[in-house]
């Protein structure tokens, strides 16, 4: 169909049809519709998915080693360790090489070798994990001038129920795999105290997610990260899980806090959210609450460095931090200076809450008082009419568990009686050992402790 007529600029109507006609038909050719949605997501994001390969080290201990040693002599040769392997796939989250996967992928590793996409591959180092959760966080050891493909995240809560969604990973090192499915399940119940992983609301999608792609992402059609897969329900035929992005930031929130990357205290507990970083908690008496930070205040930048995300938080972690937040729509600036952990959470908080003096029972301490185990805090004193010593703990004393908490630290033995008030009745859990001759004793006992 041919038209009459010309329109402003002079330019005849039918040479205009032609050339829209032409620009069409050119676009459409350039634009493969075999290059959908998720094709489109996966080239964004398989640059970031990376093989994960371990070794463990396990000592093997012989019952007979020592007898063997003693008849054979300089003939014996005692039996190596065992090494055993694990592969998995993990997912680049920023530049620098920072990585996630599961934890019980890497749990108790001795090496840990991480292969790209492309071929390269590097060790890498763990830098904080929870196995709650199931979440590594690793750094991939290079030069701090290289620069990696990171995949971005979805916002928390961003998740539409049947939507399609892609499972990637690198099992075996080969290139990667894919999977597709929708999200089946997003809101499950709450989790109980008791259980050793929060699954509770953990994703659930049907596409396939095998052992080998354990701690790869799964990813929406924008190509972003909703969840890091774990599993294949083995009951449930093609039931696969991933932990949600919003669980992926609370434990990156734990893992980049001054206290667990620099043993230094402040006193407060940063989330990611919607708007950037928000401080969501102060505590009591801490340097952030005493310089002024309040929950609620959005953190634009510490020691002149945007706040973007955790791990923008996570470098920008020292003794002396200059915040500036946003709080009622206004600006401030706050300094805060951070305190070593050990100046504050130390024995001599625990004596000046409980009444007793408390030492790390080491080997050496140990074997100094002749006790035949390790692990845990010795009491070395208790104040006479003081709250152990009303509670029934004595010298000899070892406490383990403190509030259901088994503290691995002084420091953190300190933190659960600080957080305790006054007046609050501790639970701890004792072992008491006691020899006569060559013959040993040991038993647990409960006692509770006022604190004051």
């Amino acid at each position: 169909m041919y038209f009459k007529g010309k329109d402003l600029l002079g330019i005849s109507v039918n040479r205009m049809i032609v050339a829209l006609f032409l620009l069409a038909f050119t676009l459409g050719a350039a634009e493969s519709p075999r290059r959908d949605a998720v094709v489109r997501a996966v080239e964004r994001v398989m640059p970031s998915v990376v093989n994960i390969s371990t070794e463990t080290v396990v000592e093997v201990r012989d019952p007979f080693d020592e007898m063997l040693r003693d008849f054979w002599g300089p003939f014996y040769r005692r039996r190596g360790p065992d090494v055993r392997h694990s592969l998995g796939s993990g997912v680049i989250i920023d530049a620098e090489g920072y990585l996630l996967t599961n934890d019980h992928v890497v749990r108790r590793a001795t090496r840990i070798t991480v292969k790209l996409a492309d071929g390269r591959e590097f060790e890498a180092t763990p830098v904080a994990s929870t196995a709650r959760s199931d979440l590594a966080l690793l750094k991939i050891d290079a030069p701090k001038s290289m620069r990696f493909q990171s995949a971005e995240f979805a916002k928390a809560g961003d998740l539409l129920l049947g939507e399609s969604v892609i499972a990637l990973g690198n099992p075996f090192g080969l290139g990667g795999s894919v999977s597709r499915g929708i999200l089946s399940s997003k809101q499950r119940r709450i989790p109980r105290e008791d259980e050793k992983l929060d699954i509770a609301n953990w994703l659930q999608t049907d596409a396939a997610i095998n052992p080998g792609n354990s701690g790869g992402p799964l990813i929406n059609l924008d190509g972003e990260l909703i969840g890091i897969s774990v599993a294949i329900h083995r009951q449930g035929q093609g039931i696969g899980f991933a932990i949600p992005i919003k669980q992926v930031n609370d434990a990156l929130s734990d893992f980049f806090t001054p206290e667990r990357m620099r043993g230094l205290w402040l006193g407060a507990r940063v989330e990611s959210g919607r708007e950037g970083l928000t401080v969501t908690f102060t505590e009591s008496g801490g340097p952030a609450a005493e310089a002024g930070l309040r929950a609620g205040d959005q953190i634009i930048s510490v020691n002149g460095l945007a706040m973007v995300q955790l791990l923008d938080w996570g470098r920008a972690i020292s003794e002396k931090m200059d915040f500036l937040i946003e709080r009622a729509g206004r600006q401030r600036e706050i300094m805060v200076k951070l305190r070593p952990e050990e100046e504050f959470f130390n024995a001599g908080l625990v004596r000046k809450r409980l009444g007793l003096k408390l030492d790390t029972l080491t080997e050496d301490l140990a074997r100094h008082m002749r006790l035949g185990f390790v692990g845990g805090f010795v009491v070395i004193s208790v104040e006479e009419d003081g709250p152990a010593d009303l509670g029934g703990i004595k010298t000899g004393h070892v406490i383990q568990v403190i509030e259901n908490q088994s503290p691995s630290t002084m420091v953190e033995l300190a933190r659960v009686v600080h957080g305790l008030k006054r007046g609050d009745r501790a639970r701890l859990t004792v072992v008491i050992e006691k020899r006569s001759g060559n013959f040993i004793q040991r038993r647990q006992a409960v006692a509770e402790v006022t604190a004051r």
